[in-house]
């Protein structure tokens, strides 16, 4: 490894070690995942529990060995998912334990007391945020996007009406005459 962090040591298949420049690492890697091609199944297992350090799956399929070993390999080398991802997939799992449900899982994490603003044609509607659901003009809903479409008589995505995923603002879901402002 260099003074200036532009090599890096890598180590194949072979167990020996690589010094290259950081843009080898794509070619390494393409080179890791064609040699999983010529694998045999027991092969293929043995990388599993090098990698995982646990046992594969019993009677897994092969191309589904190949998948997860691939995985392994390009998060060794490019990172794996982010820190956000991590919570967002421990949430959905959870969800999934506990009732089977994730579709109020799908809307940005809002704590209980929050208020949404919105103004349309003029008006500013306020949202608070519930433990289970929204509350708007005094009445209670499970649904962003049922106020979404009391407020503008038309059908809308809550969370993008009231600008929770970032795309309000763009003209293309305004009909004439009506505004998207947040």
């Amino acid at each position: 490894m260099t003074l200036n962090g532009t090599e890096s040591s890598v180590t194949d298949y072979a167990g020996i070690g690589i010094n290259q420049n950081i843009a080898g690492k794509s070619e390494t890697v393409s080179a890791r995942l064609h040699a999983l091609e010529q694998m045999d199944y027991a092969t293929l297992r043995s990388e599993w529990r090098r990698l995982y350090r646990s046992p594969p799956p019993k009677r897994v399929a092969r191309n589904l060995l190949m998948l997860g070993v691939a995985w392994k390999i390009q998060e060794q080398v490019y990172g794996g998912q982010s820190a956000a991802t991590k919570r967002r997939l421990a949430d959905l799992a959870k969800a999934m334990e506990q009732d089977g449900d994730i579709t109020r899982n799908r809307v940005a994490r809002l704590k209980p007391g929050a208020k949404l603003v919105r103004e349309w044609r003029g008006v500013a509607h306020t949202v608070i945020v519930l433990e289970e659901g929204f509350e708007w003009n005094g009445r209670q809903s499970r649904s962003l996007s049922a106020i979404a479409r009391e407020i503008t008589g038309v059908r809308w995505s809550g969370p993008r009406f009231f600008g929770l995923n970032g795309k309000v603002g763009q003209q293309s879901g305004t009909r004439a005459g009506e505004t998207a402002d947040a």
